[in-house]
């Protein structure tokens, strides 16, 4: 099950549905069933905060990923702050709405196993954020 649930800020508008569907086959592609998911849209400052307390990082993200998967099943909260998603779009020149989605998937990827600390590993994700992208059917 994944859920959308958002604090101190306005849930994002998007077809829910079909959103699912995507990080499904997304998670599919790579082997992995969706368990449960929670994406957790917030502004900046909780963020930070986040990231201070357990992440002990103090800069501002755009997600971050607590992953409680078991085996093949993807299980985990995301928290995304959508201030940042915003800003990233305007400094991308891409749409919010693009942006978003990346970001959604982006998580997702984590929850798969893919790592993005190196160059390299950066590399693959945005490749595998691509590829995700262009199964967006809406």
């Amino acid at each position: 099950m994944i859920q959308y649930l958002s604090e101190d800020i306005s849930s994002p508008v998007f077809l829910r549905r079909k959103v699912t569907a995507w990080i499904k086959r997304v998670a599919a592609n790579h082997g992995k069933k969706i368990g449960d998911i929670s994406y957790l849209f917030c502004n900046d400052e909780k963020i930070i905060t986040i990231n201070r307390q357990y992440l002990h990082h103090d800069y501002y993200t755009d997600i971050i990923t607590f992953d409680s998967s078991d085996g093949q099943i993807l299980n985990g909260d995301l928290f995304i702050s959508l201030d940042t998603v915003a800003s990233n779009a305007k400094e991308y020149n891409t749409p919010v709405q693009q942006e978003l989605y990346r970001v959604m998937i982006h998580g997702i990827l984590h929850l798969c196993g893919i790592d993005d600390q190196t160059d390299k590993d950066q590399e693959l994700m945005t490749t595998e954020e691509n590829k995700a992208l262009q199964l967006i059917d809406f």
